[in-house]
């Protein structure tokens, strides 16, 4: 007598769940669309290039500012500023990442992204589909998160090509196993979350779990194109 209850409740848990992770890469796909976008109409126009990588710096710190904001303070926002939040930093990522199209080749730049897909896609199904804990490998790749960071702020000063590969090759291991955990920690955002819960409180986890996978992405997609090089003569 209990099973088609248990079932129904079931189904009406894994709608939700269904539901929330297609909103987070619908967004993520959002947010990679308006890059892609943004870079290459920025790198298309002499005029707005120049002002992006006059302004690079700029740029790149209100970038981080934005990530900060909406990390640290999306339980107090309303879900059309994270949103809108989440969208800006999308643009202005796409107007420092436009000068991958005045070093990198188009073709390079095609196929890299085809393999950051498919590497990603992979990535994500694991973290999804296994049942270990994640949370110790999470931890370990956020270390490496913070030497990569520490070892790129060296190589500003060094300029080493060698020490730069090395770097990308750290980058890749470290991003791969954050698109994982990511993934993991997304799906228990899903499962646990209540049955009446707020359409923007869920907006808003859709949003962050959203910029989690979106960061994952692109920085596994630049450091594949530094280790696959291409660039032009």
């Amino acid at each position: 007598m209990n099973n088609p209850v248990y079932s129904m409740d079931q189904t009406q848990v894994q709608t939700r769940v269904n539901s929330f992770v297609r909103s987070v890469y619908n967004w993520m796909a959002i947010g990679l669309a308006l890059t892609a976008v943004v870079a290459y109409f920025v790198a298309s126009d002499p005029v707005l290039f120049n002002i992006a990588q006059k302004g690079f710096f700029l740029f790149a710190i209100g970038e981080l500012v934005l990530v900060i904001m909406l990390s640290a303070r999306i339980g107090r926002m309303q879900a059309g500023t994270a949103t809108g939040i989440f969208m800006l930093y999308a643009f202005l990522n796409g107007v420092t990442f436009s000068y991958i199209f005045a070093i990198y080749t188009q073709t390079l730049i095609a196929s890299t992204f085809f393999v950051c897909a498919m590497t990603f896609g992979a990535l994500s199904l694991y973290g999804w589909a296994t049942k270990r804990d994640l949370t110790g490998l999470g931890s370990f790749m956020a270390m490496g998160l913070i030497g990569i960071i520490i070892a790129s702020v060296v190589n500003l000063f060094v300029r080493s090509s060698g020490m730069q590969m090395i770097i990308s090759y750290i980058g890749v291991l470290v991003f791969a196993g954050l698109t994982a955990y990511d993934t993991q920690t997304i799906k228990q955002m899903a499962l646990s979350q209540p049955a009446g819960a707020d359409g923007a409180v869920v907006r808003k986890g859709a949003i962050i779990g959203a910029l989690k996978l979106y960061l994952d992405f692109i920085l596994l997609f630049q450091y594949l194109l530094m280790i696959f090089g291409g660039r032009r003569d």
